[in-house]
């Protein structure tokens, strides 16, 4: 249903006698503020900007309800008026973002800005080169008036190529110059470059990295910043983005004279940088293909393998807050110490690094090549081997052996049993307390395990042990997270891991291929105990043995 003009008159008429009576109390507090001895201060100023323009644009309550309305906005908590508003966000919410950008740009334009913040930067920079006592501040004022170009040159709006400025426009260029999006991204690198430039003489190199790196992907031409480019990389050792920076810009000016002598200075160090990433990439590359080799064979052979989380926090003060102990009772004894992967040994049979850990005695035994057609007892008589029946003193060779327990006829050996539990979530993906050993169940995520071990070894550098420990503190958090929806809380922890007993004539190969056993970190743990040692007792009481794996006939 349309309203007729007629229902229309009295509120227009409302709207009217409003507008003038804002008209009356706005001359009225400018005249207040005119007769002030400090005259009128700039909120005042501000405030009757705003009346001004709300007069112009008729602004007035069309109704009571929705003068109501607006007094209610004002009053919710969450209201920011757009005076005090910190981000575009905020100054969206409050409703009046065109009228106060408006306000607050009134007489000011984006490339004129642009424009006079880059010269006050250009400024800068020759009055700290004049400066004889090297005031850097100079410097710093430069740095912070490119940022301000920046920011405007941002919000400029380019013309479409071709364009041909009305009479209008042309003779308003100075106030108000428009560009074309190749223009537009000619002077971003300038201006970037030019604050590469500040930063250099700062010595601020990851700034003028960065800085630079903006510059020639708005402009590839400029040569300059290929040259701050390539210094920056310099100071901060990266040779090989030096060589590259320096040869990306000899293409653009071949006989540059700055990009020559760095050239011709950093050389042999580029030339090294480059020789080795090839020879880190070779090495990648053949580890790829070993990871690939070990997961096709025990897809085939129907070995089962696994992984524990490689760090033990998701925050760097969550040590300070769990207590100095957090760390290594994190670890247990699956640390992937070895960095170590299964391979074929010249006769093509494969062999496993394993590590045989005697829990009474605190001790351990790490074995790099363990053939899988080997049997355990051979290997254990060979480290603890029996006593001759004529020798008196019937001691071991191991020094912590302090009651000469650890002979090969009187061991218990065991295996652990790792991802028994069933929890899934709704998308059917396993649910893992963190302390657990997680299944890996792809190629890629083996891939991605190995060389994140890798990597937070230290072997890759500092950069990728950060990028490293930055992935697994995300696994870890996500297995958190998962854990505590399922049971509330990460002290609700799994009970400990069942055990089989394994009879000493099994070979290595028939443990592998068990179907209770999940070798975690590539690496087989094997735990040996003394048959009579009160510690086998209290292993047994807290882990249950499930079973015992025979040799089998052939």
């Amino acid at each position: 249903m349309t309203k007729s003009p007629k229902d229309d008159g009295p509120k227009k008429e409302e709207t009217q006698k409003l507008i003038e009576k804002m008209k009356s109390t706005k001359e009225k507090w400018d005249a207040e503020a005119a007769a002030s001895p400090d005259g009128p201060d700039e909120t005042d100023a501000l405030l009757s900007q705003a009346i001004s323009m709300a007069i112009d644009q008729g602004k007035g309550w069309s109704s009571p309800t929705e003068r109501e309305e607006y007094l209610a906005k004002l009053l919710d908590d969450d209201y920011i008026p757009p005076l005090f508003a910190e981000n575009d966000e905020e100054l969206e919410k409050s409703g009046l973002k065109d009228a106060f950008t408006t306000l607050h740009n009134e007489g000011e334009t984006p490339g004129k800005n642009m424009l006079d913040f880059r010269k006050k930067g250009n400024e800068s920079i020759a009055l700290g080169r004049k400066n004889v006592a090297k005031n850097v501040q100079y410097y710093r004022d430069a740095v912070n008036h490119y940022y301000e170009a920046y920011h405007w040159a941002c919000r400029i709006v380019p013309k479409d190529e071709g364009f041909v400025p009305t009479p209008e426009e042309h003779a308003a260029a100075a106030e108000d110059p428009y560009f074309t999006a190749k223009e537009l991204d000619e002077l971003r690198s300038i201006i970037c470059s030019n604050c590469a430039l500040a930063h250099m003489c700062l010595k601020n190199w990851g700034f003028v990295r960065d800085e630079s790196k903006k510059a020639v992907d708005f402009n590839p031409n400029n040569i300059k910043a290929w040259y701050r480019l390539a210094k920056a990389y310099q100071m901060l050792q990266n040779f090989e983005g030096a060589g590259d920076a320096i040869d990306s810009g000899l293409k653009i000016e071949e006989d540059n004279k700055e990009l020559l002598q760095l050239q011709k200075k950093l050389g042999e160090k580029v030339r090294k940088a480059r020789l080795h990433r090839q020879q880190r990439e070779r090495s990648r590359a053949e580890r790829t293909s070993r990871i690939k080799d070990v997961w096709r064979y025990c897809k085939e052979e129907k070995v089962s393998l696994g992984r524990v989380s490689l760090v033990a926090t998701v925050k760097d003060d969550e040590d300070e807050e769990d207590g100095n102990d957090a760390m290594e009772a994190r670890w247990h004894h699956h640390y992937p110490h070895t960095g170590q992967l299964p391979k074929r040994d010249g006769s093509g049979k494969w062999t496993w690094p394993v590590l045989f850990v005697y829990p009474s005695h605190r001790q351990s035994d790490f074995i790099e090549h363990f053939g899988e057609d080997e049997i355990i007892a051979l290997r254990m008589a060979q480290m603890f081997p029996e006593q001759e029946e004529d020798d008196g003193d019937n001691k071991t060779e191991m020094p912590w052996d302090y009651n000469n327990e650890f002979r090969c006829s009187n061991l218990a050996v065991y295996f652990e049993v790792h991802c028994l539990d069933n929890d899934t979530d709704i998308k059917g993906k396993q649910i893992i307390h963190p302390d657990s050993v997680e299944r890996l169940n792809d190629q890629g995520a083996t891939m991605r395990f190995y060389e994140s071990s890798r990597a937070l070894k230290g072997d890759e550098g500092p950069e990728m042990a950060t990028v490293a420990r930055c992935m697994e503190r995300k696994h870890l958090h996500h297995q958190r997270k998962a854990w505590i929806k399922k049971h509330g809380s990460l002290w609700a922890k799994p009970d400990p891991c069942p055990v089989v007993q394994v009879h000493p004539a099994v070979t290595l190969g028939q443990v592998l291929r068990s179907k209770d056993m999940v070798v975690p970190n590539f690496l087989m743990t094997i735990i040996l105990f003394p048959a009579e040692h009160p510690a086998h007792m209290e292993f047994l009481k807290e882990h249950k043995c499930i079973g015992a794996l025979e040799p089998k006939e052939t």
